[in-house]
């Protein structure tokens, strides 16, 4: 069974796409969605064994697909240059980079060590600026192309996450300066910033408050529910494809409205979906995660 995407099929036929921590969550699952549409996939992350099962996968769900990755750590900016021009070199023109890579742990602020804090900035922000650097040096500055930078629901703060809120909200700005400064080389940056989704990483959270708090992630959100990755990575690659062309350094959220209504004075109370609300999920191999199986308490 493929991939289901609701758009066209062979969307991104003869085009080559890039996309930095593919080995699990959203980067797999965009991934997944890319090759279905008929793209060259390119995959970069720092654990082999991740990103060779969903090479495996691509393949052997997608028969003819090409797929390549490189091991690097995108905070390494000598890492992560040989590899992006081993991709070219082997594959020609990168069309679309989605900068996917990032991480953070829970603390609250007065807890967060500098080095912590830092840890965090530089997963979640520097590393996509060297990524896109390089990318766009190396060959979108020639032939132009589309950048798609992952973000978050920072929006307000992010209580207990406060090293990854200022990232985040930080990548936000940089695209926005990015899609101004590129933009006379034929290339747009936007950036796309999930709410709550029922993604694998939720399952990686050893947090005691964390492991409280997520199963009761549906009573913040207008729709009712939690997102899926598939509901992500459709809106990455509409944003890829030339459907977006005049769509230039925007954040498009994908929340269920969960963004609007955190000054509201009704906090959980607010009246949440009953109808017209499923979720959308195409990528046939997600798997909903275990901790979003239990019942609040």
């Amino acid at each position: 069974m493929p991939y289901s995407s609701v758009l066209k099929p062979g969307l991104f036929k003869g085009k080559t796409m890039l996309v930095t921590g593919a080995g699990s969550g959203f980067g797999r699952c965009i991934a997944h969605e890319l090759a279905a549409l008929g793209a060259n996939v390119l995959m970069m992350g720092r654990t082999e064994e991740k990103l060779a099962t969903v090479k495996a996968e691509i393949e052997q769900d997608n028969p003819g697909a090409t797929c390549d990755y490189g091991c690097a750590d995108i905070r390494d900016a000598e890492a992560v240059e040989p590899v992006v021009k081993r991709f070219l070199a082997d594959h020609g023109t990168i069309h679309g980079l989605v900068n996917n890579a990032g991480g953070q742990f829970p603390a609250d602020l007065e807890n967060i060590t500098p080095n912590g804090f830092l840890a965090v900035v530089r997963t979640n922000l520097l590393g996509g600026f060297i990524v896109a650097k390089s990318v766009f040096l190396n060959c979108m500055k020639e032939h132009g192309g589309s950048i798609i930078n992952i973000t978050a629901d920072n929006f307000g703060g992010m209580p207990r996450m406060a090293h990854s809120g200022a990232a985040r909200a930080g990548m936000e700005n940089l695209t926005q300066t990015m899609a101004v400064e590129w933009a006379y080389a034929g290339v747009r940056v936007n950036a796309v910033a999930p709410g709550y989704l029922a993604s694998s990483g939720l399952d990686t959270y050893e947090d005691p408050e964390m492991l409280e708090c997520i199963p009761r992630f549906p009573e913040s959100v207008p729709l009712n529910r939690v997102g899926t990755e598939s509901e992500v990575s459709s809106v990455v690659c509409f944003l890829l494809s030339e459907g977006a062309s005049y769509i230039n350094g925007a954040t498009l959220r994908v929340d269920g409205g969960s963004s609007l209504c955190l000054s509201s004075p009704l906090g959980r109370k607010i009246k949440r979906a009953q109808r017209n609300n499923e979720a959308y999920n195409g990528f046939h191999r997600a798997t909903f995660p275990k901790i979003l199986q239990q019942q609040p308490k």
